[in-house]
């Protein structure tokens, strides 16, 4: 069986930027499962794991476009201080979650500060990075079509 549309897959993965940094690794815990074709987990990185079998290993390197995108900076925005409640305590790297004019959920990390503004990022944190996934897939097995219909695997 190879991975292809609407299998689940579980795999485990070490995720390295090009600087040797590990950001994530399944390695000491669960492998990560996903349904194929669903756009459960980065696309640059679904793409490379199409065709493989159980057992398989393989280094995929992610450009950000297939990533998390490029760095807009755009997305880093100033605030004038006094719109943030005192109760939150700032510090650079501080992520924040709050509610769109869309109702979406976002996050935005406090890029600096000063007490006048607080500079923010809306961009992912790996936005504009080389992705380098080393992974081995686990095991392979047809969604069901419950799994499908929820868009998530049980």
């Amino acid at each position: 069986m190879q991975v292809q549309k609407d299998m689940v897959v579980a795999f485990h993965y070490t995720l390295t930027l090009n600087s040797g940094q590990v950001v994530d690794s399944s390695a000491d815990g669960e492998p990560l499962s996903f349904i194929v074709g669903h756009g459960q987990i980065i696309p640059g990185l679904e793409e490379q794991l199409i065709g493989m079998k159980v057992g398989d290993k393989k280094t995929v390197n992610v450009a950000a476009k297939d990533g998390y995108g490029e760095r807009d900076e755009e997305m880093v925005q100033v605030v004038d201080r006094a719109e943030i409640p005192d109760k939150i305590d700032l510090y650079e790297g501080l992520v924040l979650r709050a509610n769109s004019e869309d109702g979406d959920n976002i996050e935005f990390t406090v890029k600096t500060f000063n007490e006048k503004e607080v500079v923010f990022d809306l961009n992912h944190p790996l936005a504009g990075e080389t992705l380098n996934f080393d992974t081995e897939i686990v095991s392979i097995r047809s969604a069901t079509k419950e799994e499908i219909a929820h868009g998530h695997v049980h």
